[in-house]
């Protein structure tokens, strides 16, 4: 992924070996009964939409919003006319010491434009917890909305979804470049959605090509599967 970053370790005498081994992830799910239930209807609601029809906005375990900012996210969506599956979850108070996790919308309703639900509920999904990684396999998913977590980011180009980064907290400003502080617009999240979704766009040509070398870095041969049997081997050898 940073073969610009790797030559230079590889280029200096000054450095220990680098072994590029990855990526890394975990797209195991959850075998959670209630979650399984959530899993499947969310999962069977895709499976009806158009191929790369869905934009999917998550924003991770801690990852939540105001009132304020969930209405613009609602108008943005309205207006972008595309379909939608979005983990909506209040952030947490500010003035507490230790963070927690978000929680559900009490009465979303109360929230969400007057009559956004009706009006969207041919094209829209909203939901709490998400499936993240079966929901960016699934055929239908064509754009992410996303926090950033390298986590998401790597699950994102594992799957060749394109994203639009939308960072909260952590590591996440470093992930996406920018840190957003202030309310998003609804004009400036409509025009992030509308680009990500964008079909045949250089993005999504960029991050199929990142896809299939992620994939063919873990074949046997690959760049990551060479990497870890060189490591195997220097540790023999020097162990020896």
């Amino acid at each position: 992924m940073e073969p610009q970053a790797l030559k230079f370790f590889s280029d200096s005498n000054s450095t220990p070996p680098v072994y590029p081994v990855g990526p890394i992830l975990d797209l195991k799910t959850d075998g959670n009964d209630s979650k399984d239930e959530k899993r499947t209807e969310i999962l069977r609601w895709l499976d009806k939409q158009p191929p790369r029809s869905v934009v999917f906005l998550c924003f991770g375990s801690m990852g939540g919003f105001s009132e304020e900012q969930t209405r613009e996210t609602a108008v943005a969506l309205e207006r972008s006319g595309h379909r939608f599956l979005w983990s909506v979850r209040r952030a947490s108070p500010e003035d507490k010491i230790i963070p927690s996790p978000p929680e559900d919308f009490t009465n979303l309703e109360e929230v969400l434009p007057e009559g956004f639900l009706e009006r969207t509920a041919e094209i829209g999904k909203i939901i709490s917890w998400a499936p993240q990684v079966d929901v960016l396999k699934s055929h239908a998913v064509g754009g992410f909305v996303t926090h950033c977590g390298w986590n998401s980011t790597l699950e994102s180009l594992w799957f060749g979804v394109p994203t639009a980064a939308w960072p909260i907290y952590a590591e996440q400003q470093f992930n996406a470049f920018q840190m957003v502080e202030e309310v998003v617009t609804a004009k400036e999240i409509e025009s992030g959605i509308n680009c990500v979704m964008e079909q045949g766009s250089e993005m999504r040509k960029k991050v199929k090509e990142m896809s299939d070398k992620l994939h063919v870095a873990l074949m046997d041969g690959g760049s990551s599967n060479a990497a870890l049997k060189k490591f195997i081997q220097d540790v023999v050898e020097n162990v020896m």
